[in-house]
């Protein structure tokens, strides 16, 4: 659904803000003062306004809380989804929950307190404890009839979930199978036992790609205590999945990424973010000079080696780049596992040596040109060790570090690059000295 935005001076018309879409309205509110967007939000019936407010933007939400009356903002909140709610607690400072936590109802205090305990980036922190439960003794008329009567108040009812009297997970029942089974079956007999599941302490990442591996709108969340303690639902592991890859492309910029969006983030926060990578990776480029110092007297002798420099150090890194980006993909999405480093290394050093191959076929004929058939031989034969090298040296780093227990994704494009760069300046100018020297 499409709108035209409105000027951010002009006054939002009610029949504007009451026929938009809720996520489309909360972009427009994220432009407006807080002050404003509290007062359209506040003309809105409650079921809409607890919707909008979850589409808000972060800082938006924490904005409007600051401004909003306690009681009235307590309402918005109580019919929020359980895990938006978490969320924004989370969120708020001190005084900010202080005003607000008398306004909720003790049941909703409580649930805030359980869904904001879990450590950030779990299962736990992003699942929601609004899910349908059965027993399985019901059968599939009284089980409609009790889907019926949650309906209001859960995330989804499309899954239920058969628990026992310990609320111990059994298995799981959708609607359409209720629906299509003679009243009087048991959903004992309909339920799909041992159910995938994740506990509440895995990393969120794991119950978002458990979602897509098994296709599933929800995945139920146990605790330590083998009890079933929320779900986690697919638009909640969308978010986690596009958080994830954000992250990941951050590092393989060698940048931590700012809590703000980029285009919002301040001056200083960006500075310090990519700061302290870029000043260690100028030291690591001293090798390179290192390396230049070593074979002056081969570079003064031959200068039309310096002309092939450039290019051939940006080879080493664009194939570590690439390799590095492939596999940090693969092992993010569990593609590949730490074990399969050996197989894959000697599939990358063959489609290495090939791709070093066909780019040296092409230097070649510009060695030719600018120095004879002695530069061109040196050139070729550089330009497949420094692409080798980088492929190899991309490719392995991620499983180093995740053989460490780091995140792969650190072995960023810049580091790969910085240690491809020193690599290619060394194994040139050693080939050149080499090859120079015996003819």
């Amino acid at each position: 659904m499409t709108c035209t935005p409105l000027g951010a001076a002009g006054a939002l018309p009610t029949e504007i803000a009451t026929a938009l879409h809720p996520a489309d309205l909360a972009g427009l509110l994220d432009q407006r003062p807080p002050a404003e967007a509290w007062a359209v939000l506040a003309g809105l019936p409650l079921a809409r306004r607890a919707e909008t407010f979850g589409y808000l933007d972060a800082r938006t939400q924490v904005a409007i809380a600051e401004v909003a009356p306690p009681r009235e903002l307590a309402t918005t909140v109580s019919a929020m989804d359980a895990d938006e709610r978490a969320d924004l607690w989370n969120r708020l400072d001190e005084t900010a929950r202080a005003a607000l936590a008398p306004a909720l109802a003790a049941a909703e205090r409580e649930d805030i307190r359980k869904l904001a305990s879990y450590a950030p980036g779990t299962a736990g922190a992003v699942m929601t404890s609004e899910y349908a439960v059965l027993r399985p003794e019901m059968t599939a008329r009284e089980a409609i009839e009790a889907l019926r009567s949650q309906a209001p108040a859960k995330e989804t009812i499309q899954v239920a979930y058969v628990l026992s009297p310990e609320r111990r997970l059994l298995g799981t029942v959708t609607l359409e199978d209720l629906v299509v089974a003679p009243a009087d079956r048991r959903v004992q007999a309909l339920m799909r036992a041992d159910p995938p599941f994740v506990r509440a302490e895995d990393p969120a990442v794991e119950a978002a790609r458990a979602i897509a591996k098994y296709d599933l709108p929800a995945i139920p969340v146990i605790n330590g205590g083998e009890m079933m303690v929320g779900i986690v639902t697919a638009d909640d592991a969308m978010d986690v999945a596009e958080a994830e890859a954000t992250e990941d492309f951050q590092k393989l910029a060698a940048a931590t990424g700012p809590h703000a969006p980029v285009g919002a983030a301040p001056l200083g926060i960006l500075y310090r973010k990519r700061v302290l990578w870029l000043v260690l990776l100028v030291f690591a480029n001293l090798l390179s000079g290192l390396g230049l110092a070593l074979h002056e007297q081969t570079l003064a002798a031959h200068i039309a080696l310096v002309f092939f420099l450039p290019l051939l150090i940006a080879s080493g890194g664009n194939a570590g780049s690439q390799a590095a980006t492939l596999m940090v993909r693969a092992l993010a999405t569990g593609e590949v596992v730490a074990r399969d480093w050996a197989r894959l290394l000697l599939r990358e050093a063959l489609v290495a040596v090939a791709l070093g191959m066909t780019m040296a076929a092409a230097v070649a004929l510009i060695g030719l040109w600018r120095g004879g058939p002695e530069i061109a031989l040196v050139v070729a034969i550089t330009m497949v060790l420094v692409v080798l090298a980088g492929s190899l040296v991309g490719m392995s780093l991620p499983f180093v570090l995740s053989r460490l227990g780091a995140d792969p994704a650190a072995a960023s494009a810049p580091l790969v690059t910085t240690m491809a760069d020193v690599a290619g300046v060394l194994i040139y100018l050693g080939v050149a000295t080499a090859v120079l020297a015996s003819l």
